[in-house]
């Protein structure tokens, strides 16, 4: 029903914005990884939008890109996860970082996010297997076994997919798996 807002950012309070579209103000649930890209106080502001009717409740969210607010239409079709949990996950993970996690059906990454548990982690992985990948762009790809070593070890240390692959960008592309690491904890410190 309501595809699109355009207007001035009025309030920002996470996770909820609030767009005046020519005086009338749209409060807007939006992920985290949308409401850090927002615009300063006052500025325009266009978010894709969701609009989900309740028998208790009418609630739009809103998204910056195309694949947020197709990845989140796509979760919220999986049963036992609503329309929080989606923002959940997309606020946990970028779009990206979730379509690598189904590719490689990483249960452990799923269940860092709140309010996921282990069951619903492998019902999401299964349910999005072959879904996402289609949807969106492709992964993060790396140049040598060293560097793969690298960013996966950067991954277990909690860094999320974006944060290491800019400091796998910043390497020596002949840097050792050890040196690798190390300058990469440098780049992000």
């Amino acid at each position: 029903m309501i595809g699109r807002l355009t207007g001035l950012l009025a309030d920002k309070s996470p996770p909820q914005v609030l767009i005046d579209v020519n005086g009338i103000g749209y409060e807007v649930d939006v992920p985290m990884s949308s409401f850090y890209n927002l615009p300063s106080l006052g500025e325009r502001v266009t978010l894709l939008t969701h609009f989900i009717v309740r028998e208790d409740a009418q609630t739009l969210f809103g998204f910056l890109t195309h694949d947020e607010r197709l990845t989140f239409r796509l979760l919220i079709k999986i049963t036992g996860v609503g329309p929080r949990m989606a923002l959940s996950l997309l606020s946990g993970l970028s779009v990206s970082e979730l379509a690598q996690a189904v590719a490689r059906q990483e249960t452990g990454r799923l269940v860092k996010v709140p309010g996921i548990g282990k069951k619903t982690a492998e019902r999401l992985l299964l349910e999005l297997k072959g879904k996402l990948a289609d949807a969106i762009s492709a992964p993060t790809t790396v140049a040598s076994d060293a560097q793969a070593d690298i960013l996966q070890a950067l991954i277990a240390l909690g860094y999320s997919d974006r944060e290491a692959a800019a400091a796998l960008k910043s390497l020596p592309p002949d840097a050792s798996v050890s040196d690798g690491i190390k300058l990469a904890l440098k780049s992000l410190a």
